[in-house]
């Protein structure tokens, strides 16, 4: 059963669990990349800081308030480049995420009896509703948290030159 409460729970969580997964500050981690084509940690909290402003709390306001208008425009992947998120300042990024992230979960507890129902009908996906974009909100949280993790071990693995097997199955 749907429960936005919990939703909205576990995001403010989640803003706990990324300050400490970004609270590495060796460049070398930060910039490490797991293999090519893969993003660094910078990276993804450029892309978190932009999603959590511009497409998540934008997109579910917009359908919550006016679901018949097209939705805003986002361009996650075209945005490392275009607002070249390898030279800006990581502690600053990370402040201003963090910042948001409260942003975001003091706003989503202030909705009064919001209609979760309401929904943006896309051209090509359908009907993409308020709880759509509630739930890939958290979602969109575990698979860069996930993505974090994996970085971060295959970074240990590089470094060390370790088999890091003993540890357990990745």
């Amino acid at each position: 059963m749907f429960n936005p409460t919990f939703i909205i729970r576990e995001m403010e969580n989640n803003l706990r669990i990324f300050s400490q997964l970004f609270s590495q500050t060796d460049k070398t981690l930060i910039f490490y990349r797991p293999s090519e084509g893969k993003w660094n940690m910078q990276e993804i909290l450029c892309h978190l800081y932009d999603e959590e402003r511009e497409d998540f709390r934008a997109r579910l306001a917009h359908v919550l308030s006016t679901p018949e208008l097209p939705l805003p425009s986002i361009d996650p992947q075209g945005w490392v480049s275009s607002r070249k998120y390898g030279e800006r300042n990581y502690a600053e990024v990370l402040s201003n995420f963090l910042s948001e992230r409260k942003v975001s979960v003091d706003w989503l507890k202030s909705l009064k009896n919001p209609d979760w129902s309401k929904a943006y009908q896309h051209p090509k996906f359908g009907p993409m509703s308020a709880k759509l974009f509630l739930c890939n909100w958290l979602a969109h949280d575990y698979l860069h948290i996930r993505q974090l993790l994996y970085t971060k071990h295959a970074f240990l693995s590089a470094q060390s030159g370790e088999d890091l097997s003993y540890a357990g199955s990745w």
